[in-house]
């Protein structure tokens, strides 16, 4: 259903920076993640993650629970066909996060009282939600979440979505991040740009440009490229042409970069101008693989040794040059949450695209 409706609505991405080619998501071949994680690792997943509930737990963050981490509970509910622990989460995120007087999530719930602490969204937690519902709302046939799902993205394209110096952007939060909100403003996050989302939201909310979103994040990713390395820092200053990292953080490339290859491969979104920088500090002789690495003096702050992280690399190998993932990490054992997450997302991906590389 909804791979036939995009490409009616001919949903396209025009690949910024010179290249030669246009690359249409609409004609690619979508996610439809249905059924791609196992019941045995959604299983392991949840046991550890998941709370009865329906609280997605990040134990590796003091055992708070966030949008994002909501969102990816039900995106990977819904990847391993179950409707229950889906419905679960939704509840959770319904009764506990979705606070807001606008609709949107806040974007962090503390698991002890208040729980609520801070009001402002994380747009990132607000799609993925958005998201997920859709995705099983057309698929399981359940107009209540997609209901859900277009109120979620009517409201995150008003309120995060802007157009600043021509370019589209999702501003990481409604309060905090634009252009009048700090001296270096706006301030993005490129890992807010969940690629694959972005048709979905095309359909749910078409008065948004979510194809000037997707393509202005493309323009960035190529823009943003610091340090030796040439990798984006987790949070970009974009108040004038020449972008770069964002005072008041640290500058590097952290847990949140990280997840953009992995979000540009799911999207179907293989350009070497894009994945050429990732693929050049993971891979081959002497390269440890995904690491944190500060764009300014260029040093290794921390190597990300669990598999969920290595998993991005060997993705990365896998769609560049069809080499075969490892063999640890063609099986889940859940370590902390967010390198689990990103081992589900990421096997998820490849065996619905990429299964001669398991």
């Amino acid at each position: 259903m909804i791979v036939s409706f995009l490409r009616s609505a001919g949903f396209a991405i025009l690949v910024a920076g010179g290249l030669a080619s246009t690359t249409a998501l609409a004609d690619a071949e979508l996610l439809t993640m249905r059924g791609t994680v196992s019941a045995a690792d959604w299983r392991a997943y949840s046991d550890r993650f998941v709370a009865p509930t329906g609280r997605v737990i990040d134990d590796g963050n003091g055992g708070i629970s966030h949008s994002e981490g909501q969102g990816y509970g039900l995106l990977l509910a819904f990847a391993a066909d179950d409707r229950a622990a889906f419905e679960r989460i939704w509840s959770f995120t319904r009764t506990e996060l979705m606070l807001r007087d606008d609709g949107l999530a806040v974007w962090s719930w503390q698991p002890t009282a208040p729980h609520v602490r801070d009001i402002n969204n994380a747009s990132d937690g607000d799609l993925l939600i958005a998201y997920a519902l859709a995705e099983a709302g057309w698929a399981w046939n359940v107009p209540a979440y997609v209901e859900a799902a277009t109120a979620i993205a009517t409201v995150l394209g008003k309120k995060t979505v802007v157009d600043d110096l021509g370019r589209v952007l999702i501003l990481p939060g409604v309060d905090g991040f634009g252009r009048t909100a700090r001296p270096d403003g706006p301030v993005i996050n490129l890992s807010y740009w969940i690629f694959e989302a972005l048709p979905a939201m095309a359909q749910l909310a078409p008065a948004t440009d979510w194809q000037g979103l997707a393509k202005s994040g493309m323009t960035l990713a190529q823009q943003a490229q610091f340090g030796v390395e040439k990798l984006p820092t987790d949070w970009i200053s974009v108040k004038g042409a020449q972008v770069e990292p964002a005072a008041g953080f640290d500058p590097v490339f952290g847990y949140n970069a990280i997840r953009i290859p992995l979000y540009l491969m799911r999207a179907g979104i293989t350009n070497p101008a894009l994945l050429d920088p990732y693929a050049k500090a993971w891979l081959g002789t002497g390269k440890l693989g995904p690491a944190i690495i500060n764009v300014k003096t260029n040093a290794i702050e921390n190597p990300l040794n669990e598999p969920g992280y290595r998993i991005l690399g060997a993705a990365l190998a896998c769609v560049r040059d069809g080499t075969p993932v490892p063999a640890d990490l063609k099986s889940f054992a859940p370590t902390l949450y967010f390198p689990s997450t990103l081992h589900l997302l990421s096997l998820s991906f490849l065996t619905e695209r990429h299964a001669e590389c398991l």
